[in-house]
């Protein structure tokens, strides 16, 4: 698959998920033994009608509903693409995939993360999530930040949005 239809194909599976919230549309983009991870809080599975429920029923559902992506950079290579973004959503409802468990907050949280998707032939063969956890929780009030060794949240975003592909 040439560079472009992977970036078009990656695109439109984001927009059913984000957009449309159609579970179906979303796994319409995948190959049969698809797998999805959030690694973080290792949400997600493996298989096409597996991932269909999950986008159904957790993913999609847990999204709330003033959700924003910023891209950051986007690297294209011969079977993947490689996106940096910063998510901006504000925790008033469970979000299973990014805070399992944890009941709505109502904090706005900024989560600078990088997802790989792999590709076979025209359609996704996968995609991995990864995002510093430790700085989610410090956002809301759950790990003292000043007691572990870590980058404030929005000196990283702010580091993202103003330094990255200079």
């Amino acid at each position: 698959m040439n560079r472009d239809r992977m970036v078009d194909l990656w695109e439109r599976h984001a927009s059913y998920e984000f957009v449309a919230r159609d579970a179906d549309l979303a796994v319409s983009t995948m190959v049969a033994d698809a797998a999805v991870m959030h690694l973080p809080t290792m949400s997600g599975g493996f298989g096409k009608e597996f991932l269909r429920h999950y986008y159904a029923d957790i993913f999609i559902p847990g999204i709330p509903a003033d959700t924003m992506n910023d891209m950051v950079a986007r690297s294209v290579g011969d079977d993947c693409v490689v996106d940096e973004q910063i998510m901006r959503t504000t925790h008033d409802i469970e979000i299973p995939y990014l805070l399992p468990g944890l009941a709505p907050t109502g904090k706005t949280i900024e989560i600078p993360f990088v997802v790989v998707v792999k590709f076979r032939d025209d359609l996704m063969l996968s995609e991995r999530l990864y995002w510093d956890q430790a700085a989610v929780l410090s956002q809301l009030g759950l790990v003292d930040q000043s007691r572990l060794p870590f980058a404030e949240f929005s000196e990283v975003t702010a580091f993202l949005r103003d330094k990255v592909g200079r």
